[in-house]
């Protein structure tokens, strides 16, 4: 079973859950997930299975969208709920435009640190081991963007968000650093996450569906093929000829395409690399075939 299975991760487990539960299922070896859901997030979690998870580091690359709720009036350890109150201040009277300026700041590019509990590596260790340890460490800020930024709803303490940002960006550390330009400190109260590049939440299975759809024998008809999975990638088309020089690794001249990452194709529709083209040539990242 080869393919990207989309699921709509349930409250609880951690990514690292659904994957084990998922391997256990399908009885596969080989099951990864495509961007890390925290245990309290829901939504989109893309699990590439089998072959599949040859390209999963390239679907990772892909823009997330989110739907967050903040609350406001308390920070926590965590940045979120399941984190333990460190600060409490009154939430001020709040106005459209003091929250659209309070929220214009986080739009665009720019620096943003990660949390420390999060599963950023730091000197080989995740933060959020050094964390539960009771050790804070010095992180290098990353460089994110935030296309879209938009209040959908609030109350007297909380705010209704959608976002959608690049990989990488966390809605919790938004959600803290907001509170702060608010004066009021806040936290992540619910996550979930809507879109993970191609892959949306209507297609999204729920976890609990599974066995079902396993025992029924419709489970492989909903997986997501390699190639789709790459969709947003430009495709270079080969012929059969070029297509055994990219099975070997040989450069194959593309002159027309412009430079950048590429999906390759061959004469059949099938998947063969993902490459780059660099001077006309393609210059292979993986080769599939």
């Amino acid at each position: 079973m080869d393919g990207v299975l989309v699921i709509d991760k349930p409250t609880g487990p951690t990514s690292f859950d659904v994957v084990r539960q998922v391997r256990s299922l399908l009885k596969l070896k080989k099951v990864g997930h495509t961007g890390t859901l925290d245990p309290m997030a829901t939504g989109v979690l893309p699990l590439c299975l089998g072959e599949a998870t040859k390209v999963a580091g390239f679907i990772t690359e892909g823009d997330k969208a989110y739907d967050a709720t903040v609350r406001l009036g308390s920070e926590t350890d965590t940045q979120d709920a399941q984190g333990k109150v460190t600060a409490s201040a009154p939430v001020p009277p709040l106005t459209p435009a003091l929250l659209e300026a309070a929220l214009a700041r986080f739009r665009g590019t720019y620096e943003q640190v990660p949390p420390m509990y999060s599963a950023v590596k730091v000197a080989g260790k995740r933060l959020y081991e050094l964390a539960r340890a009771g050790e804070e460490v010095e992180r290098a800020a990353r460089q994110v963007t935030v296309y879209e930024l938009v209040l959908r709803d609030y109350s007297a303490d909380r705010l209704q968000l959608s976002v959608r940002s690049s990989k990488g960006f966390f809605v919790r550390t938004l959600a803290h650093e907001l509170g702060r330009a608010l004066g009021c400190g806040a936290h992540l109260e619910a996550l979930r996450r809507t879109h993970s590049g191609p892959f949306a939440l209507a297609q999204a299975l729920p976890l609990a569906d599974l066995p079902a759809l396993l025992k029924d024998g419709t489970l492989a008809s909903r997986l997501v093929s390699m190639a789709d999975a790459l969709a947003e990638l430009p495709t270079v088309r080969v012929g059969a000829a070029e297509a055994q020089r990219v099975a070997h690794g040989v450069p194959v001249e593309v002159p027309a395409s412009r430079p950048g990452r590429v999906r390759v194709m061959g004469p059949n529709g099938a998947l063969l690399a993902v490459a780059e083209v660099v001077g006309g040539r393609l210059r292979y990242l993986r080769v599939l075939v």
